[in-house]
């Protein structure tokens, strides 16, 4: 495994993309995002709608595969450009090795219906990571304590509010004790009176370093919390500066024009 400072002191890439494409038909859906996040840092990925953000956080673990560029996850590359423009993704054993360093929080929180809240957190380590079922249930425990629902272990997802089941997903992908954590709008579904009790667990997991991508509409979170913030419009990366100086200006017309309309 890499180390978790780079050769110069700094903290570790821990993602890195580069000049990422992405079209579906005749869609260029991104176009040529570059984007790097270092280990402990909260990015906050921001933008209007239909702007390529989702579909950016989706080609970082493999949901989606890109057309060109060069995505890496702490120090590991999962896809590169070869010599002849044609993309190339590692074989299968070691990309899912890669992928199993990210964990994903989507916007309909996707639990398993039939399966308790205890049971949806110790399926994938017990599975995917051959992790004995007591030690699942133990780490699984530990998890569900830290947000705040170790009583609600043996209720079904249907039993939950929306922002109880968005913080038991957040629970899931961090079962797999992943390096990093991307989470895709999660609080878009929510009622507003919800929302909070989700972004405080997303800063507690900030308070303890979490490398975190957050795709959000979120101001706030995304003032107080973020180290950075990146702006996306129409497939562009137009803008990412430290979350201080983007509230200030964010330095682009286009950001600007967003920030006025979202504050």
């Amino acid at each position: 495994m890499p180390s978790s400072t780079s050769e110069a002191g700094a903290p570790q890439l821990m993602i890195e993309a580069r000049d990422v494409k992405k079209r579906f038909g005749s869609h260029e859906v991104l176009r040529g995002i570059s984007l790097s996040v270092r280990r402990g840092e909260v990015v906050a990925l921001i933008g209007p709608s239909g702007s390529g953000k989702s579909t950016f956080l989706r080609c970082l673990n493999h949901l989606e595969t890109i057309d060109s560029g060069h995505v890496a996850i702490a120090g590991d590359t999962l896809a590169t450009t070869d010599a002849q423009g044609r993309c190339v993704y590692v074989p299968d054993p070691q990309l899912r090795r890669i992928c199993a360093r990210t964990g994903m929080v989507f916007q309909h929180f996707n639990l398993f219906p039939h399966l308790t809240v205890l049971e949806n957190l110790i399926e994938a380590p017990m599975v995917v990571q051959g992790l004995a079922k007591g030690a699942a249930i133990a780490r699984a425990e530990e998890l569900l304590d830290k947000v705040g629902l170790a009583q609600k272990r043996d209720n079904y997802p249907g039993r939950l509010s929306g922002g109880q089941k968005q913080r038991v997903a957040i629970a899931r992908a961090l079962a797999m004790q992943p390096d990093v954590m991307l989470f895709d709008e999660p609080t878009s579904a929510l009622d507003p009176e919800l929302t909070g009790e989700v972004l405080r667990t997303m800063r507690e997991l900030a308070d303890g370093r979490m490398t975190m991508l957050v795709v959000t509409h979120e101001m706030g979170f995304a003032r107080e919390v973020a180290n950075t913030v990146a702006f996306m419009d129409q497939g562009e990366l137009i803008a990412a500066r430290a979350a201080r100086e983007f509230f200030a200006d964010p330095g682009h017309e286009r950001a600007r024009a967003f920030l006025n309309h979202m504050l």
